[in-house]
């Protein structure tokens, strides 16, 4: 377990925003959710962070690997959070909601094509994709292919739900951050978790995941990576997820250990 010192994001995009292209670009599967409200009568958001895809779309295309988003009905995911910074960056001269708005139906995604899913925040995924039996099927092939996952903050809610077996979860016996229950009770973004189908941590419970939070963790927006599972609880480390993310698609070997990291 080795421990780095954090990187502010702006500087992350100077450090690593570099093109690497190879002959064959490989290609990452993003997960995002057609929700815009919860379907309350005063229509909380539930749409996706642009903060927490925008930053791990460009991490993923500034090193030559082509990018696929898929979503339950396919076609347009909408994004809530204004465009700055990378986010900027990456809508502007990236392709970001291009790509974005014309997101693949689950039933349109060969599975073998990707080494990599991500899944970030925002709460759609908790109400549509998180029960797509499709795409967490989708996100399993990937997986038991020697693929890569990663996640942010309510992303790890869509893992949770993940088998690779009939009794045998994704996340089970593997260290996982995601959004904690204590800090959705805090908040008033979805009436202190009560309009929400699960709350993440508990369900990361439930499945047996060894669960990162607060109160065991350095810093809150360490990254935590275990068995080809990258997750974060906070938004600020998206694009470190991602870099991690293509630090262990391209090393060999040792891609089963387990580390925490900044």
């Amino acid at each position: 377990m080795r421990k780095i010192t954090a990187v502010p994001i702006m500087l992350l995009f100077c450090i690593i925003a570099y093109p690497v292209y190879g002959e064959d670009a490989n290609k990452i599967l993003i997960v995002a959710s057609n929700i815009k409200a919860m379907g309350d009568p005063e229509k909380h958001d539930a749409r996706n962070n642009l903060w927490e895809y925008a930053p791990p779309y460009h991490i993923f295309i500034s090193h030559g690997y082509d990018v696929d988003f898929v979503s339950p009905s396919g076609g347009a995911v909408p994004f809530m959070m204004d465009p700055l910074g990378i986010s900027s960056y990456t809508i502007k001269y990236e392709g970001f909601l291009e790509k974005a708005n014309s997101s693949l139906s689950p039933d349109l995604v060969d599975p073998g094509e990707y080494k990599a899913v991500y899944v970030g925040g925002g709460y759609g995924t908790l109400f549509d994709v998180a029960s797509n039996k499709e795409l967490l099927d989708l996100i399993a092939e990937i997986y038991k292919a020697d693929g890569v996952i990663g996640s942010c903050g309510h992303g790890a809610g869509v893992f949770a739900k993940v088998k690779l077996a009939k009794e045998k979860f994704l996340v089970q016996g593997k260290r996982i951050a995601g959004f904690p229950d204590s800090t959705e009770k805090e908040k008033s973004w979805a009436k202190q978790g009560t309009l929400l189908p699960f709350l993440v941590e508990s369900q990361l419970r439930k499945s047996g995941a060894i669960v990162i939070n607060k109160s065991n963790i350095p810093d809150k927006h360490d990254i935590v990576s275990d068995q080809r599972i990258v997750s974060t609880m906070f938004l600020p480390s998206a694009a470190l997820v991602a870099k991690e993310m293509i630090n262990l698609l391209e090393q060999d070997g040792n891609r089963n250990q387990t580390r925490v990291e900044p």
